[in-house]
């Protein structure tokens, strides 16, 4: 066996182990959440059981009351950013993943370069509701005092296509359920950021009655 591995090693086909899912914990005196991040390909397809567009992120949650308390979840309330550059993302429906119209992303500079286009990401089958602004990270960010954004405009889906879809019902069945809890519940949450982020530079926060609840991952 010792002989086989080694083998194996020199011809180059022993498969790297996998890495493990960012996760991370917060709380405060109304809520605690324990989070893990999916943000690659095959670990989306892992939570998802389908692969999304480049650049959604996944967040898996636990949230839970403390003793005593009642939550009303709104996932408004929660918000995901970037200290690489100072994106802010809250979460999208599935609609606007899986259905309606198609969604195109570009991001604009601020300062010297307003209304110049960078090499965003192009997002397809994403509707269901009004376009978001958020911030990005176009080609001005650290050659420009200006501030940068990436602006969504709604596209029409081809005719003929189908609006439902397995990946709607998937999205719809797994997402944070916006209800009133007093005990744990679980869910997804789905965040569009731009570019390339690293773990220790995301935070997932929670607004609550109490102030915000910060999640780290690692």
């Amino acid at each position: 066996m010792r002989y086989l591995l080694s083998l194996l090693a020199l011809t180059g086909v022993v498969p790297a182990a996998e890495k493990p899912t960012p996760v991370g914990e917060g709380s405060n005196k109304v809520a605690a959440i324990q989070a893990s991040l999916y943000a690659g390909k095959a670990s989306i397809r892992q939570a998802v059981g389908y692969e999304l567009d480049e650049g959604i992120v996944v967040v898996e949650l636990k949230l839970i009351p403390a003793a005593g308390q009642k939550i009303a979840i709104n996932r408004d309330d929660f918000l995901l950013r970037s200290d690489r550059d100072g994106q802010r993302a809250t979460p999208y429906a599935p609609t606007q993943i899986a259905d309606g119209a198609v969604l195109v992303v570009k991001t604009v500079g601020g300062g010297g370069s307003v209304g110049s286009e960078s090499r965003g990401p192009v997002w397809g089958g994403l509707g269901g509701g009004m376009p978001r602004r958020m911030p990005g990270n176009g080609s001005g960010i650290g050659n420009s005092a200006g501030t940068t954004e990436a602006q969504a405009e709604m596209k029409d889906i081809p005719e003929g296509k189908d609006k439902q879809d397995p990946l709607l019902t998937a999205l719809e069945k797994k997402i944070l359920p916006e209800k009133e809890i007093a005990e744990p519940a679980t869910g997804q949450l789905y965040f569009l950021m731009e570019g390339k982020q690293k773990t220790k530079d995301i935070e997932l926060l929670y607004k609550t009655s109490a102030g915000r609840v910060s999640v780290r991952f690692k």
